[in-house]
């Protein structure tokens, strides 16, 4: 029964019981029942894994009951691999709003092109528009998955800027509504 809970869990797509019984060596019938004996233990000692029948296979998933704290973990991993200087920039666009590369960077006193567009392939940022000014520059804004991220409702929750001079304190700001979104105390 090992050999079908990893099989499940490893494939990323639903499995089916012929591809289960190819792969183990067996027959079909006998992959079925296989897979019904683990879906059933799994149910019987209230694990957060089940097996579901979908699109004409087998795949496993949490339970429905775990579905916030599976969520939350999706919000962490929005999250995760930010560096500092990511975080500077988001907060300076987050406040700032919409904003051009150009204003970023004055608040940096740094390039952040790159920062930017790696921002652009997380979703945690978008282009608004364009200023109109001289060459039209692009304008960010942040988006709903910024504010997941972030675990805000709107950006009317974001931390007030009072004692925000440099972009130093824009971090901080950032960096301490970070641990509060995340349930860590402040130290």
């Amino acid at each position: 029964m090992s050999v079908i809970e990893s099989l499940l869990f490893a494939s990323s797509t639903p499995l089916k019981a012929s591809e289960i019984a190819a792969t183990m060596g067996i027959d079909e019938e006998t992959s079925l029942r296989l897979v019904e004996m683990v879906a059933d233990r799994l149910k019987e000692h209230g694990h957060g894994m089940q097996v579901v029948r979908v699109a004409g296979g087998y795949q496993m998933t949490t339970v429905p009951e775990n579905a916030y704290f599976v969520s939350q973990l999706g919000r962490l991993e929005e999250r995760r691999g930010l560096s500092p200087a990511a975080i500077e920039t988001l907060a300076v666009i987050a406040y700032r709003q919409p904003v051009t590369r150009a204003e970023v960077e004055a608040v940096r006193g740094v390039q952040c092109a790159s920062i930017l567009a790696n921002l652009v392939a997380r979703g945690l940022i978008e282009e608004k528009g364009r200023k109109e000014t001289v060459g039209r520059p692009l304008l960010y804004g942040t988006t709903d998955a910024f504010l997941r991220a972030f675990g805000l409702d709107s950006l009317a929750d974001l931390p007030p800027l009072t004692g925000v001079d440099t972009p130093a304190d824009l971090l901080q700001v950032a960096a301490s509504s970070d641990r509060d979104s995340s349930g860590e105390a402040d130290e």
